[in-house]
């Protein structure tokens, strides 16, 4: 993404952006120089309409590259990615996930996995034992690094003009994508991520989050009353976003606490501690 001539360091561009992430009229705060980069992460939207071109030779090797880029705890890699650009295999796994229809549609579509069969394989070659992987850290070390790879990824995609959307709802039936993969024992598949080129028709735009006051804190964890009024400022930019998206409107706090009432709401994944252990995940 190429920024205007001589806008690099603007503050007008600075303060539009942010005003955008927030779903206000107007950003008050201090603003940084600015740069492409700043302009990709905070122009970052969802993308569920694609158009149906393929993807240009070499983008799979380097966003892979750019995922490798990321920070990995103790350099243990523990992650790994499939990419999928069979139809019939899209569609197969689009069926399982809440039967997507972008999934089809996307040109890529990628599914991030906690990797610990590779580590397993590696200590069989060298005798040594693999205890610590049946631990929960090891699950949540695989997640964090799988996380960040995939964002890497995300980034990298939305600079060269591609747009993605992750897809959580390959964990609802995680033992199925398994098989659909072939994936061995020890290997988790986290989610899902469809790449491809925005349709323009689609016009998604950029949706409004939290406000700062809700989520940043300094020193120690701020007032619970705080943080609620600031999220109760939040609903009415939500509404208004979702208004100009032509979407049904409802506030954020009725979303939230809609799907994290209970089991119900968890589309499967309330199963997941079984699931792990079905696919070789002890959590000790």
């Amino acid at each position: 993404m190429d920024l205007p001539a001589g806008t690099a360091a603007d503050p007008a561009l600075a303060a539009d952006r942010l005003a955008t992430r927030y779903g206000l009229k107007s950003w008050t705060r201090a603003t940084p120089a600015w740069n492409e980069t700043l302009d990709v992460l905070l122009g970052h939207r969802s993308v569920r309409r694609f158009l149906p071109d393929a993807l240009s030779p070499g983008i799979l090797e380097t966003l892979v590259g750019a995922a490798q880029s990321a920070p990995s705890s103790s350099n243990l890699q523990v992650w790994s990615v499939v990419a999928v650009e069979d139809p019939e295999r899209k569609s197969r796994l689009a069926t399982l996930a809440v039967d997507q229809a972008f999934i089809r549609q996307a040109p890529l579509f990628l599914v991030w996995l906690i990797d610990h069969q590779k580590l397993r394989s590696v200590a069989r070659t060298l005798g040594q034992k693999t205890e610590a992987l049946d631990y929960v850290e090891s699950l949540l070390l695989g997640a964090v690094d799988a996380a960040l790879a995939a964002q890497n990824a995300t980034v990298a995609l939305e600079s060269l003009g591609l747009g993605a959307t992750y897809v959580g709802a390959i964990r609802n039936r995680p033992v199925q994508v398994a098989a659909e993969l072939a994936l061995p024992q020890h290997v988790f598949p986290l989610f899902g991520m469809a790449i491809g080129r925005p349709d323009p028709a689609a016009g998604a735009g950029v949706k409004p989050r939290l406000p700062q006051d809700a989520v940043l804190f300094r020193e120690q964890y701020g007032s619970g009353a705080a943080q609620l009024a600031a999220i109760e400022t939040y609903n009415p930019r939500l509404r208004a976003y979702q208004r100009a998206q032509g979407m049904t409107e409802q506030d954020w706090t009725v979303q939230a606490t809609t799907r994290t009432a209970g089991p119900q709401s968890m589309a499967g994944r309330h199963r997941l501690q079984d699931f792990l252990q079905e696919l070789g995940f002890p959590l000790l």
